[in-house]
């Protein structure tokens, strides 16, 4: 599956990566992009995991989670890590996207 963007949009959403390699699955973006969701949430849910897997493999409850995943959340570079590491991702995956 190929997808045809213009080169900004494409630049606004990778500018700043530290690693050139690291990608998203269009599922992901699609979920985050078209649907609202943060980019935790689509991770989450691409990978078919619940609130409380997630929570489990990370030591918190299932609402301190679900905070950290919620839109407007902006969680630390090392809870970012640790999210990543539950799911099984690289960190920079999960990392905001710039608009």
């Amino acid at each position: 599956m190929y997808a045809l963007v213009p080169w900004e949009e494409y630049e606004a959403v990778f500018a700043g990566r530290p690693d050139e390699d690291v990608t998203i699955p269009h599922e992901v973006v699609v979920l985050h992009l078209e649907h609202g969701k943060s980019l935790i949430r689509a991770w989450r849910e691409h990978l078919g995991l619940s609130q409380r897997e997630v929570a489990g493999r990370m030591g918190v409850s299932q609402p301190a989670y679900a905070k950290m995943e919620a839109p407007d959340a902006n969680p630390r570079l090392a809870t970012l890590k640790k999210i990543a590491a539950a799911l099984g991702v690289e960190w920079e995956q999960i990392r905001p996207l710039e608009h």
